[in-house]
């Protein structure tokens, strides 16, 4: 099976390789393909033209030169268009593609491969045909583009070497940004590693016509990835959560206990006397991970993190990307100055996707704050305010999910960190989803045990960045879409990371802990669906875990875990962000609802209770604390103040 997908094109030679080559590459870029020696990787463009039939392939090895020819072939094919500010394009992807089409995402899986429960599967002969009836000539009258990346900083544990192949300039643009070109040592990384990435996608004719036929696909037995008929980045450009997939099975199944590859922000605190904590944190795209990640004092990712422990027993993050992908909904000044510094003020090459874009060429979007333009072109065409689509619903000035890409070595907050091989020693585990009424704003377990339940039981309301999705579901680790295999293995490598003893018990063993940030008023007995305090709330609570990781605070234990006690959260809100913390806001943001978390736990416990072979752990540490919960409301009632544990 693996020969006949490294043939899908035909090719079986070097020589094969190269006669195609010679064909299709002017002499600049066939002196480019000659110098990369990994046979593999030869073998594995030549079969991708072979099959999708370019006009010409085109080497991009990261210098000025090339990266100019592939920002003006996004212009020239109008994939991207000049914005009224230098170095800023916008992108539209099609009206009915905003977002991961996660129902024609499939595993490619021989009949007795386990596949997530939470994922599509798709027998492998049968993907393998569907790819190359797709694909066969799909890049006629288009350059091919191939890019040689490194997801991390180049030599670190946790990286991994990756192909780009592409007709699309606006996702070689975007792989520029995000990821970190490594022509001149790819060969030296797959050595190293021993392994590669390969990523191969066309956009098609890009017609709305076509997207019933787009199809994602993950090869995990050649670590490679097909996208077909598709134009949103996150169905693309593969680099990202289809490579994301990859580590995640390479942590589980090759080196489980050992290393982790999550949906995680990285991020520094400066604690008393300019110390600093690393934080990594998991949050379903759209549920605050690029927030969370610039209310840090040092910047390193905003959305993925490879996670080894090193020979001195303590956890080290990287971020797999060099550049931010994020949402820019309710992006305003008040909540996120630093990103507003590069999204409206010249300096910073981005490129936006999916916003509106007024009559003088300057981007707009929901929730920044602003005055917005009477007219514009927005994700759908053109937009008026006050637009109404045929149901009569207003039509947003901007997509839900709609996106700013620019390199992360722009924002004043960034970490040179960022590139250290070595990767930061991460002190503090948060997970967090969309919440509404269920969860305080911040608690830790009290074991490791306890740490990858509240991992486990992340539940968010359903984003805009999949598309059809709707209403409140399960998020596991907000990994879930993203986990190849069972969610036994999975958690298992959970639980057996963070209870390694390898970990060094002087600091090596990180604070877990789950945050909320979308607790409403409404459900803490008021009576608006406003949240119950302000986005820059999380500076507090980060605050707060990065004096609890020092050992500094105490905390008022309860069976979900430990809150923080009203002193300690009072003196940080005026110390850190100068606000007033009422007792009373305390008293409602951290009460108990015993009902509501009783009833989140029977709907986990019944939803884990459908899978296979899950760890026993996870149902031990479930039922303790409904246990300890159904007693706590026996004595103070269904809502139990942090006061009545204190």
């Amino acid at each position: 099976m693996a020969d006949k997908q490294l043939m899908i094109g035909g090719i079986s030679t070097i020589d094969q390789a190269f006669t195609l080559f010679e064909a299709k590459m002017d002499t600049e870029n066939l002196a480019k393909i000659r110098t990369i020696r990994t046979e593999g990787a030869l073998l594995k463009i030549a079969n991708a033209a072979a099959m999708c039939e370019p006009d010409s392939i085109f080497v991009n090895t990261g210098t000025d030169a090339d990266k100019a020819f592939i920002r003006q072939g996004a212009l020239a094919q109008g994939e991207e268009a000049p914005l009224a500010m230098v170095d800023h394009t916008i992108h539209f992807d099609l009206k009915e593609e905003q977002g991961r089409i996660t129902d024609r995402t499939y595993y490619m899986a021989e009949p007795d491969e386990d596949i997530s429960s939470l994922a599509n599967r798709m027998d492998r002969t049968e993907a393998f045909n569907d790819v190359t009836g797709k694909m066969t000539g799909i890049m006629k009258g288009m350059v091919m583009i191939v890019g040689f990346y490194s997801r991390g900083p180049v030599g670190a544990a946790g990286s991994n070497p990756a192909i780009e192949i592409t007709s699309s300039f606006y996702v070689a643009h975007s792989a520029e940004l995000l990821y970190r070109n490594c022509f001149d040592r790819f060969d030296e990384e797959v050595g190293r590693q021993g392994y590669f990435y390969s990523n191969i996608h066309s956009q098609g004719k890009n017609r709305p016509e076509d997207l019933p036929s787009a199809r994602v696909f993950m090869d995990r037995h050649e670590q490679t990835t097909y996208s077909i008929n598709c134009t949103y980045a996150g169905n693309t450009l593969l680099l990202k959560k289809g490579n994301h997939r990859f580590s995640v099975d390479k942590a589980v199944y090759k080196n489980r206990g050992n290393e982790l590859s999550e949906h995680m922000f990285i991020t520094g605190i400066e604690g008393p006397g300019g110390r600093q904590t690393w934080f990594a944190g998991a949050a379903p795209s759209g549920c605050g991970k690029t927030t969370t990640a610039m209310a840090g004092h040092f910047f390193v990712g905003d959305d993925l993190a490879q996670m080894w422990i090193d020979e001195e027993g303590y956890i080290r993050s990287i971020n797999p990307e060099s550049g931010i992908f994020g949402i820019v909904e309710d992006v305003n000044w008040e909540g996120d100055p630093k990103l507003m510094e590069l999204l409206r003020k010249p300096g910073t090459e981005v490129i936006w996707s999916n916003v509106l874009v007024d009559e003088a060429g300057v981007p707009h979007w929901t929730g920044n704050g602003e005055a917005l333009p009477a007219k514009g072109k927005n994700f759908q065409g053109e937009w008026y305010q006050g637009m109404v689509n045929g149901d009569g619903k207003k039509v947003p000035p901007s997509h839900p999910n709609a996106r700013a890409t620019l390199v992360a070595k722009a924002l004043a907050n960034y970490s040179t960190e960022a590139e250290n091989p070595k990767g930061v020693k991460t002190s503090v585990i948060t997970y967090s989803g969309r919440d509404s009424d269920t969860m305080p704003p911040v608690w830790v377990a009290k074991t490791p045990e306890q740490g990858v339940v509240i991992g486990a039981c992340i539940v968010s309301a359903a984003t805009a960045t999949e598309v059809g999705a709707t209403g409140v579901k399960r998020a596991p680790w907000a990994n879930a879409p993203f986990i190849p295999g069972s969610l036994a293995d999975y958690m298992d490598a959970q639980f057996k990371f963070f209870g390694n003893e390898k970990l060094n018990a002087n600091g090596g063993r990180p604070i877990m802990a789950g945050l909320n940030y979308f607790l409403t008023d409404e459900a803490r007995g008021g009576s608006t669906p406003k949240l119950l305090g302000e986005k820059r709330d999380v500076k507090a609570w980060l605050a707060w875990l990065e004096r609890r990781a020092h050992g500094e605070v105490a905390a008022i234990e309860t069976p979900i875990g430990l809150i923080p006690r009203y002193e300690d959260l009072k003196t940080l809100f005026m110390e850190v962000i100068g606000k007033e913390y009422g007792s009373e806001l305390y008293t409602r943001q951290f009460s108990l609802y015993v009902d509501n978390i009783v009833a989140r736990i029977d709907l986990q416990r019944a939803a884990y209770g459908k899978e296979k072979n899950l760890p026993a752990q996870l149902f031990t540490v479930l039922d303790a604390q409904k246990e300890g919960l159904l007693a706590l409301k026996a004595k103070f009632g269904p809502i139990v103040k942090p006061q009545d544990l204190a």
